[in-house]
């Protein structure tokens, strides 16, 4: 039985190097693509990528080109940033720098590799709660909210348009998890964050594709 593929971007720290380690021990071929490696990520089994900014579409034209005709069952979009933005201080440049990673990041990505995701692959988008708008109790977090809503949608629209190519599209919530990203703060740690986003990465279907869910399971508001 061949390895299955699973591309992570993101994957030199947090989340995203949790999810190597696990789809590496699950025995998939696993691509681990980052700006920048880490030593973590070197110690992994694992093909590293480095120098994809999801930003540049140049970096992504290169992870493209290495990778034409190899087929992906799992992309995992994990790669994102977080600043925090209040009405008496926006700061519009940081702003846009949250959009294009997290909202316009994704959706590159996948427009760059849909050749290779073929019948039965899975598009994973690793979102927030935040981008939920009945969700907002609390306002500020200016980009990071409005970036996160702006992926959602865009998952939402990636779940129709690749349906006929038979991949299916979720939006997952990884909660509050302590990484860089939080300063540390959180509810869990990212390798059970990541054990949880597993399962609900195995259960992304296109019965279920565009759907927004928490890491344990349950449905989120849009």
């Amino acid at each position: 039985m061949s390895q299955e593929t699973t591309l992570i971007t993101g994957s030199n720290r947090g989340i995203g190097l949790e999810f190597a380690k696990l789809y590496s021990e699950r025995g998939d071929a696993v691509i681990g693509a980052c700006r920048t490696s880490s030593p973590e990520l070197a110690a992994i089994e694992v093909q590293v990528h480095e120098g994809l900014d999801v930003t540049v579409p140049e970096a992504i034209e290169r992870l493209a080109e290495q990778l034409q005709g190899r087929s992906i069952r799992r992309l995992i979009l994990n790669a994102g940033v977080l600043s925090q933005e209040r009405l008496e201080s926006l700061d519009l440049d940081r702003i846009r720098h949250q959009f294009e990673v997290n909202a316009l990041g994704p959706l590159r990505i996948v427009h760059a590799l849909r050749e290779n995701l073929q019948t039965g692959s899975q598009v994973a988008i690793i979102t927030s709660r935040m981008g939920s708008v009945s969700d907002n109790t609390s306002g500020s977090m200016y980009g990071y909210r409005m970036s996160k809503a702006a992926v959602n949608m865009a998952g939402r629209s990636l779940s129709h348009d690749l349906r006929e190519q038979g991949v299916a599209v979720g939006l997952l919530h990884p909660g509050f998890v302590r990484t860089g990203m939080t300063g540390g703060n959180g509810n869990w740690n990212a390798d059970e964050a990541a054990a949880a986003l597993v399962q609900r990465v195995d259960e992304i279907s296109l019965e279920n594709s565009g759907s927004f869910r928490h890491a344990n399971g349950d449905p989120l508001p849009w």
